[in-house]
């Protein structure tokens, strides 16, 4: 286990996990938990495990990638403490909680199916007959190689919205808390980024942890202009919490 906690203590952690579960609607605590990140920087390839070295269990909330970003949010809003906390990046990360590379979730259709029981793939309901299906053989690259070696390639259903759709009925059907993939059109990846979908005061904004190099930190940029050059978007909604 490789736990850094950056700017955070634990009782700070506990406290503000705390405060966040005052929050019943799931899209403002999210919206809550996810703003305590912002400014945080970019890092990638936190995570310690590959096809030839053993998996650790790492938190690092000093710095992360878009992807560890929303494990370490979602993670944040089921759980009531820090200790909570930690037991959750397990089992949003990995599938059954078991910590191993072949387990991790490297791809948003396995966080998607993996973490069912707290979010739901709202894309097609979001886009309607806007929505576009296609057919992936993920992991694996035109020229025969694959994305990440040790995985096997998963033949998937994926349905996306297409950028140019991304307008109107679609935006006013986007909700805070919303976490929206980067749809890619490549032929063996199913996003190219993640990140948070927020709106506030008639505006749209995507919360992401952004590689560019004039941000390199979690920042908040205006979605309808971030979505307009890419191909397409996929959107899962976190389940209210009961009780």
């Amino acid at each position: 286990m490789q736990i850094i906690l950056g700017k955070w203590t634990q009782d700070k952690l506990d406290s503000l996990i705390s405060e966040a579960s005052k929050f019943r609607d799931a899209g403002a605590r999210i919206n809550f938990l996810s703003g305590l990140f912002l400014g945080t920087d970019y890092k990638e390839s936190t995570l310690i495990g590959d096809a030839d070295t053993p998996e650790v269990f790492v938190i690092n909330l000093k710095g992360a990638d878009c992807f560890t970003y929303i494990d370490y949010i979602e993670a944040m809003r089921l759980s009531g403490s820090y200790s909570e906390f930690k037991a959750n990046v397990k089992t949003i990360r990995y599938r059954s909680g078991i910590v191993s590379f072949k387990n991790r979730n490297h791809f948003f259709t396995d966080w998607i199916e993996s973490n069912s029981k707290s979010v739901r793939d709202v894309t097609v309901e979001i886009g309607a007959q806007k929505t576009k299906k296609t057919t992936k053989l993920l992991n694996y690259r035109e020229d025969g190689t694959y994305f990440i070696n040790g995985i096997q390639p998963v033949q998937k259903e994926i349905n996306h919205i297409p950028s140019r759709a991304v307008e109107g009925t679609v935006l006013d059907k986007l909700k805070t808390g919303d976490y929206a993939g980067i749809y890619s059109a490549s032929q063996g990846l199913d996003v190219s980024h993640v990140g948070i979908i927020i709106k506030q005061g008639g505006a749209i904004y995507l919360r992401h942890a952004s590689s560019e190099k004039k941000h390199k930190k979690v920042v908040d940029q205006d979605f309808k202009k971030y979505i307009y050059d890419k191909p397409g978007l996929i959107v899962l909604r976190p389940k209210e919490l009961r009780g």
